[in-house]
């Protein structure tokens, strides 16, 4: 927030004027001073916190002026109500506090007891126990409450630092006061910070996690000594939250419901702000959704610190080490979140990745998966990025994402600058679409049935030759191939078409010559033929051209057979991820006719002949000359 206003109230005679005075002179004023004072602005360089402006008005309590007072009571963000004597501190309850109420303002009060140099009977804490506390707990939205009095200049500037803190850190979002306990949005926001500043995931900081989180978030070390204190006043109230491993969750809620209790709470509202957490405790959006545009024809991907953090997070949450993510680790792993993302649990994950024999998620699965969120969404992967606590030194979450290079002329030859890839699984219904993603993935065999209604994903890693490793996303359509195939949006997202067709089921490759009639527009993709179910009798083709002329017609490969049987059918995803990265591969084949070549070389012919002419006539010039 760049300014709070502050809304000075009170009985006339309380002192507000000469509180006021006393601040901006920095001494009391003896000489009358008007009754209204006109408002006062104080710079952020006067001790301001978090860098804000503060406007101070004055107001009038007499019933000509109840219209300005309900006015700037409407623009204050806090209020200041001053009494100095029992009438006016009766009047708290009965007048003022519901006068706030009836006006709808629902902003942060700091009572002030003015005037304490009069007073000669009762203690500090005695005037807070018995004239303060009680109202506290029959107005909860009085922030805090403090003695005064301008005449000696006691607690001036810090009545004003009350005011400023109530706005820039409320105790209200954390704080129940009624319940003397943190609120649950409180609670489940330091949780979330205890998880991230809990490096090696064991459950609790040990003392190099406290020296990395005390010098995030206050950019200064903590002393030995200091370190001590702060364990011990754990332990006096929760023995066990401390051991010789550290500070447990527990432990480190308990600290922060202390300094909220003993009026800290600015320290609390560093750390969550350090964290990215706003007014309302949720975290910014800017930091959940930065900006990050991908141009059309070109893709998200990860880059290297992206995979890095993967990775890393993956490693540090299989706790058991057998190379897999239970749904006991995934759940640790994604607790800081608000879960699963939705796009992956419309996807069916995990099936629709790599799991090893027990059903659990692979590295190899994991990083396919973030790949695929990434091309797919990635808004999603930027949002998951931030609630799993990436951090770089520059650029945010962004750092972790790379645009590729628009896909330009994709029928010319050379290789397409991106290393993940997205190839449409196309067929009649039968001919072995599910089992091929499912071979895909490494799964065994099923004889059983399933017809696909909606689109399934399957996505993994796929090896080129020489070495390089790529991200292979095979998508079959279900019931929404005609939408998808019409969708021009779909198709532009699309690196490769694979065509399938069942080689045992003679109407099966008439289906794929009728959406090629219906949509013509997929000529414009490279595709590859693939002959499915390879194991069974082939049988001839209810079409006009066999798949085998029919290719050859469109000066194109003949049909790859194969089956989801076969340890074989590994070489028919490597060649789709060729066929994507280099996808002139997989386009109709360009032949010279001789027609072309006469015309080559009647052109060629006929620039040697000019040569000879300019040099024969440039040759007897110069004898000429001679």
């Amino acid at each position: 927030m760049a300014t709070v206003r502050i809304c000075v109230c009170g009985d006339e005679g309380v002192g507000k004027s000469s509180i006021i005075t006393s601040l901006v002179k920095d001494v009391f004023v003896t000489a009358k001073i008007q009754p209204v004072l006109p408002q006062v602005t104080l710079p952020p360089t006067l001790g301001t916190p978090d860098n804000v402006t503060t406007i101070i008005v004055d107001t009038s309590a007499l019933p000509h002026e109840r219209h300005t007072l309900r006015k700037e009571l409407r623009k204050s963000n806090v209020i200041l109500l001053v009494y100095s004597d029992h009438y006016s501190y009766e009047r708290v309850a009965l007048f003022w506090m519901p006068y706030f109420r009836s006006l709808g303002v629902n902003v942060p009060v700091v009572l002030c007891a003015n005037k304490s140099d009069l007073q000669t009977h009762g203690t500090t804490s005695q005037v807070v126990h018995e004239e303060m506390l009680p109202i506290m707990n029959e107005f909860k939205e009085i922030d805090s409450c403090i003695r005064t009095s301008a005449k000696e200049h006691h607690n001036i500037n810090e009545v004003f630092f009350l005011c400023q803190k109530a706005v820039t850190h409320p105790i209200a979002p954390l704080y129940d006061s009624k319940e003397a306990a943190l609120k649950p949005a409180a609670v489940s926001a330091l949780q979330r910070v205890f998880h991230l500043c809990d490096k090696d995931k064991d459950g609790y900081w040990n003392d190099e996690e406290i020296h990395d989180f005390q010098i995030k978030c206050f950019e200064k070390p903590l002393s030995d000594d200091d370190l001590q204190n702060v364990k011990r006043s754990i332990q006096r109230f929760v023995p066990d939250a401390v051991d010789e491993r550290g500070i447990d969750e527990k432990g480190f809620l308990l600290l922060n419901k202390i300094f909220a209790e003993k009026g800290r709470h600015e320290t609390i509202w560093i750390i969550l702000r350090k964290f990215h957490y706003t007014d309302s405790l949720s975290l910014q959006d800017s930091f959940l959704h930065p900006k990050f545009d991908v141009p059309q024809h070109s893709s998200a991907e990860l880059s290297p610190a992206g995979y890095r953090f993967f990775v890393d997070l993956f490693i540090k949450f299989d706790k058991d080490n057998d190379g897999g993510l239970n749904d006991e680790e995934l759940a640790a792993l994604f607790a800081p979140t608000p879960g699963i993302p939705r796009s992956w649990t419309d996807s069916a994950f995990p099936s629709c990745t790599v799991r090893n024999e027990a059903g659990h998620i692979t590295l190899q699965g994991w990083l396919a998966q973030w790949s695929m969120t990434t091309f797919e969404e990635p808004k999603t992967t930027l949002e998951y990025l931030a609630y799993l606590g990436f951090e770089s030194d520059r650029g945010g979450t962004t750092t972790a994402l790379k645009v590729t290079k628009p896909r330009k002329r994709r029928n010319r030859p050379g290789r397409v600058e991106r290393n993940v890839f997205l190839c449409y699984v196309v067929g009649s219904s039968g001919s072995g679409k599910s089992a091929l993603l499912s071979a895909f993935l490494q799964r065994p065999f099923s004889h059983t049935y399933h017809p696909t209604i909606k689109p399934q994903s399957a996505v993994n890693s796929v090896e080129l030759k020489g070495g390089k490793q790529c991200y292979l996303i095979l998508e079959e359509l279900g019931e929404l191939e005609t939408a998808i195939l019409e969708n021009q949006a779909k198709l532009d997202a699309c690196d490769l078409l694979c065509f399938t067709y069942d080689s045992s089921e003679p109407d099966s490759f008439a289906h794929i010559v009728e959406l090629r009639k219906k949509y013509p527009h997929l000529d414009h993709l490279p595709a590859v033929y693939t002959a499915l179910k390879a194991d069974q009798d082939k049988t001839m083709q209810r079409c006009e051209l066999q798949p085998d002329e029919y290719t050859a017609a469109l000066n194109m490969s003949a049909p790859l057979h194969v089956s989801a049987t076969w340890s074989s059918i590994s070489e028919l995803f490597v060649h789709l991820a060729e066929c994507a990265a280099y996808p002139s591969t997989a386009f109709p084949k360009q032949e010279e006719s001789s027609s072309d070549n006469m015309s080559l070389y009647l052109t060629l012919g006929a620039i040697a002949c000019a040569a000879a002419s300019v040099i024969f006539v440039w040759k007897r010039n110069a004898a000429a000359s001679s």
